[in-house]
Formats: C-alpha cells, structure tokens, sequence
C-alpha cells in the first residue's frame, strides 16, 4: 500500500519524504473518516428513517431507536481508523497514539450501543408483558453498570498498556475504597431485587413516607433512587434501600380494592340525646329509611316490656333513644347509596364519650378510589348527617 502510495506522489511531481508520507497517510485516514461518516449518517441514516416511515418494522424501530444506529456507525468508523493505522502506519509513538484513540472511541460508542439494545430489549419485553411489579428500571441499570464498569476497566488497561487482569488484581487492593464508593449502588441493587421479589412497590403506586416528606405517586424506581411525584406537584427522591429499611405505606391495596374507606366522627351534644316520645315517632315513621325499623323495633320492644311487665314511665322499660335511631338511619342511608360499595364494611358506630360530646363514627367505603370523587361523597354523606340532625332533635357539639 505505501508502494502504491509512493508511486502515488511521484506521479503528482511530489518527493515521497517521511514528511510528505505521514501527512500523506494522516490525510488519507482524516479524508476516509469525513467520507464513511457521511454515507453512513447522510445517505444511510435517511434511507432507514423513510423505509421507516413508509413500513414501521422491527428492525428499523430498532436501529432508529436510542440512536443505536449512530452509535454502531461510530463504532464502524473507529474499527476502520483501527484497520487503517495498522495498514498505513509503522510502529511507534503516533502508531500506538492512534491505535489507542480509535480502541477508547470503539470502547465507548460500543457500550453505548449496548445500552441502547438493553433500553430497546427491556422496552419491547415490558409492551409485551406489561409486567409493572417488576422493578425493570433497577434491572436495566444494574445490567448497564456492570457493562460500564467493564468497559472502564478495559480502557483504563488501553491507556496504561497493561493487561486488564492486571488491572483488575490491583482493583482488588481497593476494595474497600470501592465499597465505600459504590455503598449506595450496592444497597440500591439489592434494595431493588428486594422490592421487586417481594412486589413492595411500582410505578404508578401512591406511597406515603412522612420521613421523607413524600406523599404521591410513585413514577420512577432507579438504583439509587426512587422519586415520588407528590399531590402538591413537588418530587421527592427516596433512597432506593430505605423502602426496605424504614416503613412507609403503600396505598395500592386500596385501588386494588376498588374502595376507599371514610372513617369519620360526629361529635354530638350529650346534652341533646334522649328518648323518643310518641310525637317523634309519628314523624320519624314518616322517613321511608326509618319505617320498617320502627315498626319492627317497636314490636320487638312492647313484647318486652309486656313480658316484663314494665311500664313505660320508669326506667325498667325499654324504650328508643334519639341516638340509637340516629344510628339506624345511618345505616340505613349508607345502604341505599349507590356511591357506597356495598360489598364491604357499613357500620356507624359510638365510640367512648369525651369532653368534647358523643363521636359517632360514620365507617363505609366508597364504590370509587378516585380521589376528587372520594372527597364529593365522603362531603355529601356528611353534609346530610349534620343536616338531619335536628330532626332526631340531637345537636351537634362544638367548643363556644
């Protein structure tokens, strides 16, 4: 080839000095580089994008997306620098200069090649399967990190001209600088095959970690981190192992459900409740919620009290309360509501009387977990508990 060359340059009435020759040479590889770089992106690159276009195809969607194809033009392009130094250029300084620039450039746009075929083969295999539990995030960075760790070895091993074995003995020296480095990463990968096993969290899971200020929707499980998109439009970023380490609460459960629980007390007035007297019966019988319960409460109850032979002006009676009709209603109404999930818990409850009244506690689930759709029925219910209120002629306690 440097015949060829030679003869070449004489042709062109130019003396083929070692100064002519290495501009000569330097020139042909420089002009080489320009000419492939322009087929493979201008020419190439443009045809694949219009067959893409008119036919989308596996293989052009692939080499289109994450840039693979720029990436493994650029590897092409190193490899033929490569080739051409060990053809043109004898050896020495600029010989082994070259040779380990064109290895670092192949290196490089190499394993970036290979993460784009990772990004694509973990895209392609999470659209097919739809498997959200699976921590994909956290696999895809490992797999890459182990792929830059060696690609980093392996030119740390070009630049220093030693072999990589060698290299690899003397990193064992330093191992414990590197467990020190790497002490997130480590517990991060592990923390991550932990939350995938055992379905701890995915994307899309609404978490609550106080510690951390987080509260929102989960929407990115890293190795290092896992970032919460909060209520309030602010991101919180999570260390990936503290989901493991620390508690937090993880609101799936719940949309899995298809129901989201209220659980909410009414104070009421001691002071207001009491018996029923004849009058209130007649109007409450008037409530289709109420009819059938006071007729067969009232039966249930004369048949006791004649039993017992009580009568109904002293306290050996058995008579109903303001409260405890209340609480029927309730019921009864949370029964009747097309917005309740019928299917789980209804109960309305008294629990232990403070200084503050009677709380009553409404306990239900709403037939929907979407949240402003939650907060307008969980309103509604007790926007018409307050208002019905006075007709059990109870009252509602609140601090003067």
């Amino acid at each position: 080839m440097k015949e060829h060359l030679k003869v070449l340059l004489k042709d062109f009435g130019v003396e083929p000095s070692f100064l002519t020759m290495s501009i000569s040479i330097l020139l042909i590889i420089i002009l080489t580089a320009i000419i492939i770089h322009i087929v493979l992106h201008k020419i190439i690159l443009k045809s694949i994008k219009k067959i893409d276009q008119r036919k989308q195809n596996f293989i052009t969607s692939t080499l289109l997306e994450s840039n693979l194809f720029k990436r493994l033009a650029l590897v092409f392009q190193g490899l033929v620098v490569y080739w051409q130094t060990t053809i043109w250029i004898e050896k020495g300084v600029i010989y082994e200069m070259l040779l380990s620039i064109s290895l670092v450039w192949i290196s490089i746009f190499g394993l970036l090649a290979i993460y784009s075929i990772i990004d694509k083969f973990f895209n392609t295999l999470y659209a097919r399967t739809k498997v959200e539990f699976f921590a994909m995030q956290t696999v895809i960075q490992s797999i890459k990190l182990i792929f830059g760790i060696i690609c980093f070895i392996y030119i740390i091993s070009i630049l220093a001209d030693k072999s990589p074995v060698a290299i690899l003995s003397g990193l064992g020296a330093m191992s414990a600088v590197l467990m020190l480095v790497f002490k997130d990463t480590i517990l991060g990968f592990t923390a991550g095959l932990q939350l995938s096993t055992n379905k701890m969290v995915q994307i899309g899971d609404w978490i609550e970690m106080p510690k951390y200020g987080a509260d929102g929707d989960v929407f990115d499980i890293g190795l290092n981190v896992v970032k919460v998109r909060n209520f309030d439009k602010t991101i919180t970023t999570i260390p990936t192992y503290a989901l493991v380490s620390d508690s937090f609460k993880n609101w799936r459960g719940m949309r899995e459900s298809g129901g989201r629980r209220i659980k909410r007390t009414i104070l009421i007035d001691l002071n207001s409740i009491d018996f029923l007297t004849n009058d209130d019966l007649e109007r409450l019988e008037k409530a289709n919620l109420l009819h059938n319960y006071l007729e067969d409460k009232q039966k249930e109850i004369s048949k006791h009290n004649s039993e017992k032979n009580a009568e109904v002006s002293v306290m050996n009676a058995r008579r109903l309360t303001n409260i405890g009709t209340f609480r029927a209603y309730l019921v009864n109404y949370l029964k009747n509501n097309k917005d309740i999930n019928q299917n789980m818990t209804i109960m309305v409850r008294q629990l232990a009387p403070t200084s503050s009244g009677l709380p009553l506690e409404i306990y239900c689930f709403t037939a929907t977990t979407v949240w402003v759709d939650y907060e307008n029925i969980q309103s509604d219910i007790f926007d018409h508990a307050l208002s019905v209120l006075k007709e059990f002629n109870l009252k509602s306690y609140q601090s003067l």
